[in-house]
């Protein structure tokens, strides 16, 4: 039985050996590593914000200018009113010229 056990022990050892040679990361190397996580977070969020200053203005003009389009929509029709008046009054005025007989 002792040639057995020597050969789990040895595999035993190998095994354990192994795991601690693959190891795992350092303290040191998983801060490096989030370091530059970080300041490729850090540099996306500075050109997120400036993209949402940026569509914020670009809300605030196209908002301006929805309003003043409305504005300058209500005056069209009131001229086209208007046109429409002036229209059917020299309409009717021709009609009258028409109508008398001339003298």
């Amino acid at each position: 039985m002792r040639p057995n056990f020597a050969k789990a022990a040895t595999v035993a050892i190998i095994m354990v050996g192994s795991v601690g040679i693959s190891g795992c990361a350092t303290k040191g190397y998983v801060q490096r590593e989030i370091a530059t996580v970080n300041q490729r977070i850090d540099g996306i969020d500075g050109r997120v914000r400036t993209v949402e200053g940026t569509s914020g203005q670009a809300l605030t003009q196209a908002q301006a200018a929805a309003g003043q389009a409305q504005q300058n929509a209500q005056r069209i029709d009131q001229i086209n009113g208007r046109v429409d008046g002036l229209d059917q009054q020299m309409q009717q005025q021709a009609q009258r010229q028409q109508r008398r007989p001339r003298g």
